[in-house]
């Protein structure tokens, strides 16, 4: 039986124009040159910039879309499941990610950071919120300084990819 890759989700802000493009590139080549399978929401912004960078590397790429059509992809990718789900396929995302990576991000990053806490999926950030856990005052996710540093710890997290 063949041992299956990681698998990393990237959850960020779907503007076009974002400016943390850079930075899902990076990250989504640093994931595809480490053999993992990258997760997105296969939408625009960071989504699309990760997926482009993994594409670039020769990487796999996996959009779990909004939508009820998989042609509603707007990031690259070569597996599009189509969830019909609306902002409930984050749910689907996290689920199926061994780590997950935030950059930047507005709401919808914030409910995958969220359910990501919650199912225990190791969860780390890139220049994304930052919050204290009520009660706790625990920090809500892990901040890492570079992009590089984010990646490496959820490559790590995610461990041999059994978790998925």
């Amino acid at each position: 039986m063949t041992e299956s890759p990681r698998q990393v989700a990237i959850c960020g802000d779907g503007d076009p124009r974002t400016p943390h493009a850079e930075a899902a590139r990076t990250a989504g080549r640093l994931i595809a040159e480490a053999g993992a399978v990258l997760l997105t929401g296969g939408m625009t912004g960071v989504m699309a910039a990760a997926s482009e960078g993994a594409r670039a590397a020769g990487g796999l790429v996996v959009a779990v879309l909004p939508g009820g059509s998989t042609k509603s992809a707007v990031a690259p990718a070569q597996v599009r499941i189509a969830t019909g789900a609306g902002e409930a396929r984050n749910v689907v995302l996290v689920r199926s990610a061994d780590a997950v990576v935030a950059i930047g991000g507005a709401f919808g990053t914030l409910s995958e950071i969220a359910i990501a806490r919650k199912l225990e999926v190791p969860v780390v950030g890139y220049q994304t919120w930052e919050a204290p856990v009520p009660g706790t005052g625990e920090p809500l996710l892990e901040q890492c300084d570079s992009i590089e540093d984010a990646v490496a710890r959820a490559l790590t997290a995610a461990g041999d990819g059994a978790g998925a």
